[in-house]
């Protein structure tokens, strides 16, 4: 039975950067703690442990700049009783193990040894999760709290063979003058296991692909193997031109886009012999042309936990329109990996949509669904199909989304990892969380294209890199971004880690940068902290002495193609603005003015510092009064009127792009300086000015945030606003928890302010996003504690069904209940569908009879997980499946003193639904001497016999069925008899429904265009007859007041 994956997504919308879950100074921990396997960790190193098949051993050191020894560190923490403690942890397990508090005398670090089989007695091959590890000095106190990972090299797929032959590091340097660009593909499970291909132009001649399997941390840890070998034993040495394009390594394949081709490996879990074996994709008609512009796309899951139905998918694309002779220029498959198909159903083909280009396919699995991004010279479209059969097919699943026109030029489409955010990306990045069918705008980059995308589960970091060099970040599910600096690199490939922490790949050398969540900058590998500012004026506008407005100038001579240059946007929202003079506020709203000259965007700020204003020696206009004229729609004349004689006091040439302010009025930025006396300016709010009104000397005051003589104001990305704080410590900063059916689970979380200067909000912005409302039941409880911190409690439950007095249809119809039982019954309550007479007739309480409410039937809580009809008015909640139920497993067994049995014969048996409800069948096999007895025992049962082995349930109908499985008379002493129910929901309009729709659209579509035709060959025209109908009403009227007027 296929089930979507139930998750919930919290996300801090106030929050740029959240802190790791438990809040630690990071900082400290590189010089102070560290660990390793074996030998000293290297300084300023995420802590790498590696599990083998033998114990794992761990040691740990407390390293010091101040001149003390670890020794005495060591010496100081275990007289006092302290000893690490180690927590490996995972989505399904959870473990903690303390090292020996026993020192010997000359040992300079803790050590603990754990048995393999005490953390996993697995050791086949298979996709596994990469463990979080966290050592704590003391469990409990997050004393020199460090986290780390722990990776299984024993099952770890990719890393139980090599993959081609293996290069020395001299061999591997003669390659680098030949790439052109660099390509990563990592493990979904194991993000620190990921491998690095060399795209190598037209002078070099090889696929050469380098192995890591600790986050390429460093150079010199990883392994280099040549392919080249390997791929021409499949398509023969006298192709020439070899290169890698593109690689994707899913959970047990890995795929290789080469210039001669498509090749996909054998499956990892199972390898054949010690170096990787691949075979070839064909497709017809596509040549190396073809394949050096090919695109693979991967909806990447972790499969450590998978379902039965969980396959990965795979989805080449050629950057070429379908020719006559070619099935589609875009082809998916699913593991093996071996069948490649069309991206597009057969008869889609035929349709207008084929006239754009396909950019992209997902498959996206939680929804059933295919996902297509579809671009043409007018419009970026996504298209959603139900898949059916893990193929799409001709159904939407939701009605197609139109981008705006001013998307035009779509890059590609991806999942954010082990998440539901779906993002399309190109000139603009836009984002859904329904699986495709809305979208929300994220970004605009007009010309500066994004041409890669690079995301962390762990942090939910997703940075995009433009054409340019630009690199900007955001949060999966976020509403903004920032620009976080820039790569002047030729040739390099961004890639993040299993713990979140990002690197810049070059074909030479490796740099590591930091944790966008931990350190909030990427230290160093981008630069220097961006100025999101822009060339133009601001004018303020005080609204309070907290709260400004900032208006930002676009003079008329701007062409209107580069206006948006001189405009706010998205990725100023939450930064602070700076005035180089003095004074900091926090950007809180965005906004857009529908005008056609002078000020057309505009920001609200809250002041942190107060800003800067001009002085008498900086700007002598200051020393008079000032008139102010209007002398167009939104332009005023200022004018200066000395109070004293002798004053010196005028306008000057750099008093150009500075604003008057006046409390109470609009501001008014001076534009231009007519003579010493006299200023032309526009008003930021027109609405607010008085005419030829005079300000006192004093009484007024001027900014400068102009930029004529070097931009006089920045922007930048604002610290954290907060701390974000998981309660339970043994959860990692982003983890999936699984919910049985019907169960719950509940989380804590904690929002800690971090602000300084800014006024707190009353509640933070948190944002719970449910995956499934239709299975999942969520509810959210939030509370001040004593340190003015935010704690949210989130309960997450499966939900099962139980309305209350409900009865189950009969076959008569969904609204004619016959049944005598209730579910859920409460007497207080009215009775739903009672309505009929025989529905009125029918129905009777059994434990809620003679009572008046709910809790005078005296349920007990296992009367209320009962499944036996004599309990019905307890019950509450039934497990609810999807429809259709098919091939549903039946399995029983015999519980008594000695243990269970399974039931076998000639423990045959009879089913029957309570209700007498239909539409549902069993199928079971019937060997010869199962039907013996089967004829034997049904005429005088006079009720089906079923062989109990083997036994699968179908419906095809839906709401609640109740069964009752007996075991039959004859063959046991005890009268065994069980119950169970399901729920089968969103079932589709029963035939004949939908035939009867599309007749009834047909004949009226039918009808209309029968009227119309007959309207226009007896040249009969409505539209006509109704505007004179409606004349002649209007004149009558006016006559009739005419007339009436005088007798008034």
């Amino acid at each position: 039975m296929e089930l979507p994956l139930l998750y919930i997504i919290i996300l801090l919308l106030t929050i740029f950067d959240l802190s790791s879950g438990i809040i630690y100074n990071k900082g400290d921990i590189e010089k102070h703690f560290a660990c390793a396997s074996e030998g000293i960790p290297p300084k300023n190193e995420i802590i790498k442990l590696y599990l083998s098949s033998n114990d794992l051993k761990i040691q740990c050191f407390l390293l010091s700049e101040s001149g003390h020894t670890s020794q005495e560190f060591l010496g100081v923490f275990t007289s006092g009783g302290l000893a690490p403690s180690l927590e490996i942890i995972n989505s399904t397990y959870t473990g903690i193990f303390h090292f020996n508090l026993t020192l010997f005398s000359d040992r300079l670090y803790w050590l603990i040894e754990i048995p393999r089989e005490n953390i996993t007695k697995n050791t086949d091959i298979a996709a596994v999760e990469e463990w979080l590890v966290r050592i704590t000095l003391q469990h409990g106190l997050h004393i020199y709290t460090t986290e780390g990972t722990l990776l299984d090299n024993v099952r770890e797929p990719i890393l139980q063979g090599d993959l081609g032959a293996i290069m020395t590091k001299n061999d591997i340097s003669k390659v680098y003058q030949h790439v052109m660009d660099l390509k990563v593909a990592k493990c979904p499970c194991a993000n620190d296991v990921a491998l690095l291909g060399f795209i190598l132009n037209e002078t070099y001649n090889g696929i050469y692909i380098g192995l890591s399997f600790s986050g390429f941390w460093n150079y010199s840890d990883t392994t280099w193997y040549n392919l080249t070998d390997t791929i021409y034993s499949q398509v023969g040495e006298e192709h020439t031109k070899l290169s890698v394009v593109d690689m994707v390594l899913t959970n047990h394949f890995l795929v290789i886009l080469t210039s001669l081709g498509l090749f996909v490996s054998g499956d990892l879990r199972y390898p054949s012999s010690s170096v990787l074996t691949f075979s070839r994709a064909d497709f017809c008609g596509f040549e190396r042309v073809d394949y050096v512009k090919g695109k693979l796309w991967y909806n990447e899951k972790c499969f450590a936990n998978r379902e039965h139905f969980e396959v990965d998918y795979v989805t080449i694309s050629f950057e070429r329109n379908r020719t006559l002779s070619e099935s589609s220029s875009c082809f998916y498959s699913k593991e093996p990996l071996r069948q490649w198909l069309p991206c597009l159903p057969h008869i889609l083909k035929g349709r207008k949509t084929i006239a754009s280009t396909l950019v992209t396919f997902l498959v996206d699995q939680e929804h059933s669904a295919g996902v297509y991004l579809f671009s043409n010279q007018k419009t970026t479209t996504v298209s959603v199909s139900t898949l059916k059969n893990n193929k799409p097919g001709l159904k939407p699943k939701f009605p197609l989304f139109v981008f705006p026109s001013s998307f035009s030029s779509p890059v590609g489409m991806v999942f954010h990892p082990r998440s539901h955010f779906l993002y399309a990306y190109g000139d603009q990045v836009w984002f859904s969380i329904d699986g495709g069918n809305t979208f929300e705008f994220l970004a605009d980059f007009h010309d500066d294209i994004i041409k890669n995308t690079y995301h962390s589960f762990y942090t939910s970091d997703i940075t995009f890199v433009s054409q340019s060099g630009n690199v900007y970040l955001t949060k999966a599910g976020l509403r903004r971004y920032s620009k976080i600096g820039s790569i002047n690199d030729d040739i390099f490939t961004l890639y993040y880690d299993h713990m979140g922490f990002i690197h810049k790949l070059t074909p030479d050398h490796f740099e590591a940068g930091g944790s966008f969540a931990a350190f909030g900058n990427s230290k160093g590998i981008f630069g220097q902290p961006p100025d999101m500012g822009f060339e133009t004026a601001l004018a303020p506008q005080f609204i309070t002495l907290k709260e400004v407005v900032f208006f930002a100038y676009v003079p008329t001579s701007e062409p209107q193609e580069s206006r948006y240059t001189k405009k706010f946007s998205n990725i100023h929202l939450g930064k602070v603005i700076h005035s180089r003079k003095t004074g900091t506020g926090y950007i809180r709203e965005i906004l857009q003015h529908n005008l056609t000259e002078g000020f057309l965007s505009s920001i609200i700020v809250e002041v942190i510092d107060p800003f800067g204003i001009e002085e008498v020696n900086e700007s002598s206009c200051l020393s008079s009064s000032l008139s102010i004229t209007q002398t167009g729609n939104v332009t005023y004349k200022l004018t200066l009127q000395p109070q004293t004689s002798g004053t010196i006091s005028s306008f000057q040439d750099l008093d150009v792009e500075k604003t008057v302010v006046i409390p109470g009025y609009s501001s008014f930025m001076i534009i231009s300086v007519l003579d010493d006396k006299n200023a032309l300016a526009i008003a930021t709010m027109p609405a607010k000015v008085l005419n030829n009104m005079t300000v006192p000397k004093d009484s007024w005051f001027l900014y400068n945030f102009g930029h004529r003589n070097g931009r006089m104001w920045k922007i930048h990305a604002k610290p954290c606003n907060y701390w974000f704080q998981q309660h339970d410590d043994s959860l990692s900063l982003s983890v999936l928890k699984y919910i049985d059916l019907g169960k719950s689970h509940t989380l804590k979380v904690k929002v800690i302010p971090n602000t300084k200067g800014v006024r707190t909000l009353e509640i933070p912005l948190l944002n719970v996003i449910v995956g499934n409302p239709n299975l999942l039941e969520v509810k959210t409880e939030g509370s001040f504690d004593d340190t003015d911190s935010y704690v949210m409690k989130i309960s997450a439950a499966s939900k099962a069904l139980r309305q209350v007095n409900y009865r189950p249809p009969s076959n008569m119809g969904i609204a004619i209940p016959l049944t005598d039982n209730f579910y859920h019954a409460d007497p207080s309550k009215p009775i739903p569908r009672n309505l009929f007479p025989k529905s009125k007739k029918s129905g009777k309480f059994k434990q809620c009879a003679n009572a008046s409410t709910r809790e005078e039937c005296n349920c007990t809580n296992d009367q209320k997980f009962s499944h036996a009809v004599a309990f019905s008015d307890c019950r509450e909640k039934v497990p609810r499946f999807k429809f259709p139920v098919t091939q549903y497993p039946i399995s029983l067994e015999i519980y008594s003193e000695d243990g269970h049995i399974p039931v076998e014969m000639p423990y045959l048996v009879t089913v029957t639904e309570v209700n007498r409800r239909e539409n549902w069948k069993l199928r079971h096999s019937v060997p010869e001497n199962v039907k013996k007895l089967k004829d034997y025992l049904e005429p005088r049962l006079d009720a089906p016999v079923y062989n109990p082995l083997g036994l699968n349930l179908s419906i095809k109908g839906s709401e609640l069925f109740h069964f009752r499985v007996s075991v039959v008379p004859g063959v046991t002493f005890c009268n065994l008899v069980e119950e169970f129910q399901i729920y089968v929901d969103e079932v589709p309009l029963p035939f004949p429904g939908h035939t009867l729709i599309a007749v009834a659209t047909a004949v009226v579509l039918g009808a209309l265009i029968f009227i119309t035709f007959m309207l226009q060959i007896r040249n009969i025209h409505p539209g006509d007859m109704f505007q004179n109908f409606m004349t002649t009403n209007k004149v009558n009227l006016s006559n009739l007041s005419i007339n009436q007027l005088p007798y008034r």
